[in-house]
């Protein structure tokens, strides 16, 4: 009998399971990605980027941002969470530093979407790591 009882429990356990989930994106926004990050190569990942840099961002979708630092260098974000509404131009991303990392924009700071007609939150996520992508020196 107690082997009955333990199944269903370690079934249950499973499927709370916190496995990532793969990401699902638009043939329409692969496209836009792959264009900016075309004869870029990948560098190592950084936790945080200067706010100096983040002013030139890019939507990819609600669960991807790009940077651009000038015209051979683009940081590539994959935020933890989806930001709902944030691959639509009505709305803005608001992000909160934590840590005393005032001038910078760190991995784990937290990002609200916020719809520009009526101020309401749309949805919420947290900032990941920065991969630069850098074209090669020719």
């Amino acid at each position: 009998m107690r082997s009955l009882i333990i199944l269903p429990v370690a079934a249950a356990v499973a499927s709370c399971s916190t496995a990532p989930q793969e990401r699902m994106t638009s043939p329409r926004s692969e496209a836009k990605l792959q264009q900016l990050l075309a004869g870029k190569v990948a560098g190592p990942a950084q936790d945080c980027l200067s706010r100096l840099r983040t002013s030139d961002m890019v939507r990819i979708d609600d669960d991807t941002l790009l940077f651009r630092d000038g015209s051979k260098r683009v940081y590539l974000n994959e935020l933890e969470g989806s930001c709902s509404g944030l691959g639509n131009s009505g709305y803005a991303l608001v992000t909160k530093s934590f840590g005393g990392n005032g001038g910078q924009m760190c991995r784990g700071d937290i990002a609200r979407t916020v719809d520009l007609t009526s101020g309401i939150q749309a949805g919420s996520c947290a900032i990941g790591a920065f991969v630069p992508y850098t074209a090669p020196r020719s």
